[in-house]
């Protein structure tokens, strides 16, 4: 299972990947290779508020469908468009590709609720 140590996760198997005030979001290995393929993404549009924990979208696999939930309170200031075309660039390559949105977040220090790589590790073991 691919755990990147430069990443915070959420204990709903979001990836969170901060530079500065901007965390790109996706899912992780394990969420992706739980859901199966994976045929449907949808995303909020750019400028969109999101809340901690709370769902911006829904993902849509073979076997059922799933809230996306943020690991930030913050804005959307980039989606993914490539999945709408290619949802499966998500199964192929989350932590790359696969990844969902962009968001400026409102408070760059707030990593409250989010787990290293090794908490991450422990939670999926």
């Amino acid at each position: 299972m691919n755990i990147p140590n430069d990443l915070l996760y959420t204990n709903d198997h979001e990836w969170a990947k901060f530079d500065g005030d901007v965390v790109t979001v996706g899912i992780t290995d394990f969420a992706q290779s739980e859901l199966g393929d994976i045929i449907f993404i949808e995303l909020p549009e750019a400028n969109a508020n999101v809340e901690n924990e709370e769902a911006f979208g829904t993902i849509e696999a073979v076997k059922t469908v799933t809230d996306l939930l943020s690991p930030v309170k913050g804005t959307v200031v980039e989606i993914n468009s490539d999945l709408e075309d290619a949802p499966e660039s998500v199964n192929e390559d989350c932590y790359g590709r696969g990844w969902f949105v962009k968001i400026k977040v409102d408070d760059a220090d707030d990593k409250s609720g989010l787990l290293t790589a090794e908490e991450y590790k422990s939670l999926i073991e």
